[in-house]
């Protein structure tokens, strides 16, 4: 390791998302709610990588097999998430650096190029859950072939290109609209499917047979990856800094305030979602004896005839379409910081994007084709594992940064943050290191 910018081969002056940086203005205004308008966003959009369909199938998974069970583990992936997001937009705006460049210019460049290619798989994984998950939902709703819908997803680039042609504030605005969606769905999934609320309650409480059954490791494990992402890791502290506060100490001081609560509220939404998907799972099938559905098809078809309810399936297929939709957009500008970060190369947004994207699409029409739809579901599951293998390399040095005196000046972390982070890394790495050994 080597100390801060001697290493740093990038313009010092070059900043994360440069044709977005400070462009939303913060009114110079005492009240509360006009100032927590213009915070209002990234946490949205970091929301969207929490109730993408990544989680869809493990929360789908946890639910039908093992009932109420893994709530818990929804929850601590929810506070995991809650405080580590909290470091990543403090890093953003303290530093004025997003993750991926301050790890080019703390870490020498062989291990800066390791965490670049562990960060591209991540978010490869996540793209590859993206496209999964809209050529299901194109396949539930319109009968497309999963092969023709994974080809369909491409056209998402164009879209995103427009709309991020239009101002930064319009992408949250969709971002807002689309997680609104999937909210009235599952709000109205929830009350048709009728759970036992107390044994929901249970649920919360956490169980060791978690730990100590394989199989229901495997999927908790995935639920984690699902959960906490390493990539918004890196989108949040680069998106903080397109509002345009003072920067100076007053100024980061109230922008991490606001953005802290803006990342808190929008992640609980985000908590709500993915705990409703698990409860309509548990209450739908794995107590009417159907505990062998695992993946998204499945339950589709069996919601309608099980709940005798034909909006069920459909409002279902909706969300997930949403879901896939949102997740894209958030997947691509991660991507675009992650490379601009590391490896100070400034690619046009449109070739950026394509190159994501056909990575994601390679493996996806080899299964969609060779394997059908519960070979894609299992896709979509082992990329969550994927994901949370991954999540150890953000974390750490994420939680490394944010302790540095000399870096954050008086926004360093606190002594117990540093303590509570550091085990937080701690159940993450241990985790993944019994599950490895279980796989």
């Amino acid at each position: 390791m080597i100390t801060m910018y001697q290493n740093r081969e990038m313009n010092p002056n070059a900043q994360s998302l440069s044709e977005v940086h400070a462009s939303i203005t913060v009114p110079k205004t005492r009240s509360f709610w006009r100032k927590m308008a213009a915070f209002t966003g990234p946490g949205l959009m970091v929301a969207v990588g929490y109730m993408d369909p990544g989680n869809w199938a493990t929360d789908i998974a946890g639910g039908a097999r093992f009932g109420y069970t893994l709530l818990s583990v929804i929850l601590i992936s929810n506070l995991f998430a809650m405080i580590l997001q909290h470091l990543s937009l403090k890093l953003g705006i303290a530093t004025g650096m997003d993750l991926a460049q301050a790890c080019r210019a703390y870490f020498s460049r062989p291990v800066a190029f390791g965490l670049w290619i562990l960060a591209e798989i991540a978010i490869a994984a996540c793209d590859l859950a993206e496209v999964l998950g809209s050529a299901i939902a194109l396949n539930l709703l319109f009968g497309i072939p999963l092969a023709v819908g994974v080809v369909i997803t491409t056209v998402d680039v164009l879209l995103i290109l427009y709309f991020q042609s239009k101002g930064f504030r319009i992408i949250e605005s969709i971002v807002g609209g689309l997680i609104a969606v999937i909210l009235m769905c599952f709000l109205y999934e929830v009350i048709v499917s009728q759970p036992a609320w107390g044994a929901v309650a249970q649920g919360l409480i956490p169980q060791t047979q978690i730990v100590l059954d394989g199989s229901m490791l495997y999927v908790a494990v995935g639920i984690l990856g699902a959960t906490v992402m390493p990539h918004n890791l890196y989108l949040h502290s680069s998106i903080v800094q397109t509002r345009n506060y003072e920067r100076n100490d007053a100024g980061k001081r109230e922008a991490i305030w606001f953005a802290t609560i803006d990342s808190t509220a929008s992640l609980a939404i985000a908590f709500f979602i993915n705990a409703s998907i698990l409860i309509l799972a548990a209450a739908t099938f794995h107590y009417s004896g159907n505990r062998q559905v695992a993946d998204i098809t499945d339950a589709h078809q069996l919601l309608g005839p099980l709940l005798g309810d034909r909006w069920a399936s459909v409002l279902f297929a909706v969300a997930l379409l949403a879901a896939g939709q949102n997740a894209t957009i958030t997947g691509t500008l991660a991507g675009q910081i992650v490379m601009e970060g590391f490896l100070n190369l400034q690619m046009k947004p449109w070739l950026r994007q394509l190159i994501t994207r056909l990575i994601a699409i390679v493996p996806a029409l080899f299964v969609s084709i060779n394997y059908g739809e519960h070979g894609s579901s299992e896709l979509l599951v082992l990329s969550q594992v994927v994901l949370s293998v991954q999540l150890s390399f953000a974390v750490v040095p994420l939680i490394l940064f944010t302790s540095k005196k000399d870096w954050m000046g008086r926004f360093v972390n606190a002594r117990w943050l540093t303590v509570l982070s550091w085990g937080i890394a701690l159940i993450i790495i241990a985790l993944n290191l019994f599950m490895l050994s279980q796989v």
